[in-house]
């Protein structure tokens, strides 16, 4: 049977990104094996952990601990890592390795290169992009150059990074629209609506309901929009943050500086988010980076119009006056500005949000999903000759 070993230095880039890829290797012939750090996984609990690892066992997966760090600067840890990988690669006969998440994509790559094991890299959103700091130019551009000439393919998920990778030596270069947006199942999810707000904490059926979907962490910027709202001086306007992360004190003592604490609601983790958001008014995606976005992209299929950065993949979707508006990340101005506009004119957000809902089908999964499937075909038959 053929074989392959998917790579990535966490479990939620397993979980999130990667289970479709997953079942449709092994509907291909491929026996698969993962390789990731499950002693942590972002947001994700060590309960919810324990059941990936189950499931994918259930599955017929092969699963292999490696000590991936999350600091890039902790190189014993890199090493011990790339020593554990090695020894997984060197015991079984991998046909390829698929490698993810920017730690992943560097070890997995080098130590493909000296196992001899052909390699595909799914980057996930490049660090260096258009109007990012010039640190990150320093740092990440080189690196991720000099590896492409170990990758034989390199699949990217917006328009920017794709031109950025085809100027990279590497044999293939693909897009794909992210994993893809179930938007047939959004469709079919109903709420009461009054009844989800209520459960909520959104007692007025006229106030306007703002949502963010997303780890607490800078990247996500949230405080741009709280300062935002806190401008507006609106009562009516609520926002809502549906996420876990190491921002969330920061977040909680701006709310209270702001005096925002009977306007903001930290929800937590939730897994009743499409439902959140069709109890919601407008979505609101201020990242500083972000590969796509598929929060912002399920919002859409939810029929919710956008506020958004002007950043990276988000502008593969996110269109000024088409699917709502979008601010430069810092400019708290131009945010409060289009959540007031949205406020205040009801027939235009609910139009942006029917347009939106039938926009976002160029991102659908089926779609994603064929991409997918023609890649690792065409990889496999590159890898033969």
């Amino acid at each position: 049977m053929k074989r392959m070993l998917m790579v990535a230095s966490v479990v939620s880039m397993i979980e999130s990104f990667n289970r479709d890829n997953i079942r449709m290797l092994q509907d291909m012939g491929y026996e698969v094996h993962v390789a990731t750090n499950f002693e942590w996984g972002s947001m994700y609990s060590e309960e919810k952990i324990a059941r990936i690892k189950e499931d994918l066992r259930q599955n017929d997966v092969m699963l292999f601990q490696i000590d991936f760090e999350r600091d890039v600067k902790k190189m014993n840890g890199h090493v011990r890592a790339y020593q554990q990988l090695k020894r997984v690669m060197t015991t079984h006969d991998y046909d390829f390795v698929h490698c993810h998440s920017p730690i992943g994509g560097v070890i997995g790559r080098l130590v493909a290169r000296q196992t001899h094991t052909p390699c595909m890299y799914t980057a996930h959103g490049f660090h260096f992009f258009k109007g990012s700091p010039s640190l990150n130019w320093m740092l990440y551009y080189p690196v991720e150059r000099t590896l492409a000439r170990l990758t034989d393919t390199i699949v990217t998920i917006n328009e920017e990074d794709f031109t950025r990778a085809q100027s990279f030596k590497t044999s293939h270069t693909f897009r794909i629209p992210g994993i893809g947006v179930d938007t047939k199942r959004i469709e079919q999810i109903a709420i009461n609506r009054p009844q989800k707000r209520r459960a909520l904490g959104i007692q007025r059926e006229t106030d306007f309901v703002l949502l963010s979907v997303g780890e607490l962490n800078e990247n996500k910027n949230h405080e741009t929009i709280l300062r935002a709202i806190a401008s507006l001086n609106e009562p009516t306007i609520r926002y809502l943050i549906a996420g876990t992360g190491e921002h969330q004190s920061n977040l909680e003592r701006l709310i209270r500086e702001l005096g925002l604490t009977d306007q903001v609601r930290l929800l937590g983790f939730r897994d009743d988010v499409i439902e959140v958001m069709k109890a919601s008014d407008c979505f609101v995606f201020p990242s500083r980076r972000e590969g796509l976005g598929m929060a912002a992209l399920e919002a859409m299929a939810a029929g919710l119009p956008l506020i958004t950065s002007n950043v990276h993949g988000i502008n593969d979707y996110s269109v000024e006056g088409v699917t709502g508006y979008k601010c430069a990340p810092n400019d708290v101005a131009g945010f409060a500005r289009a959540i007031q506009t949205m406020q205040l004119d009801f027939d235009l957000s609910h139009q942006i949000g029917l347009r939106n809902s039938e926009s976002v089908k160029e991102f659908d999964v089926t779609r994603s999903q064929s991409e997918m499937r023609r890649i690792y075909s065409e990889f496999g038959r590159h890898k033969a000759t």
